[in-house]
C-alpha cells in the first residue's frame, strides 16, 4: 500500500530494549478533501531513509499495516494497529520534470488529418 501527504514531523531514531530495537516515527498530513494526519513507524535498518526528508516535502510511502493481539494479566484482551513504512520517495523532485509533459490521455487529438491519411490500413 502507499500513503501521499506532506511531512509534519521526523522524530529521532528511539532504541528499545537490551536488543537494540530500533524506531523513528514519522507523522504527515493527507492532501485529499479531509485531510488525515498518520504516524507512520520506520524500524530498524528503515529508520535512515528518513535521514534526507525535511518537514513540509511531500512524500510518498509505502506501507505495511501491523496489528497484534495483547493480553492483559487481569485477561482482557486488547488489539493494536500501526502502520509501519519501508520506502519513502520525494514527490516534489519528480514535479517539474511531469510538468512539461501532460499524461498520455491529455495530448490534443489531430484534427488536420485528411480523408486519405486516416484509412491508410492495409488490410
Amino acid at each position: 500500500m502507499e500513503v501521499q501527504g506532506k511531512i509534519k514531523l521526523i522524530g529521532e531514531t528511539k532504541t528499545f530494549g537490551s536488543n537494540g530495537f530500533q524506531k523513528r516515527e514519522l507523522v504527515i498530513t493527507t492532501e485529499e478533501q479531509y485531510p488525515q494526519t498518520l504516524m507512520i513507524e520506520f524500524v530498524q535498518d528503515k529508520t535512515g531513509l528518513l535521514d534526507s526528508f525535511q518537514v513540509g516535502q511531500p512524500v510518498k510511502i509505502g506501507i505495511n499495516l501491523r496489528g497484534r493481539e495483547w493480553v492483559s494479566p487481569q485477561g482482557e484482551t486488547k488489539y493494536f494497529n500501526s502502520i509501519q513504512g519501508w520506502r519513502i520517495e520525494n514527490l516534489a523532485a519528480q514535479q517539474p520534470g511531469s510538468q512539461n509533459v501532460p499524461p498520455p490521455d491529455q495530448f490534443e487529438p489531430a484534427n488536420d488529418l485528411n480523408e486519405e491519411d486516416y484509412d491508410d490500413l492495409p488490410f
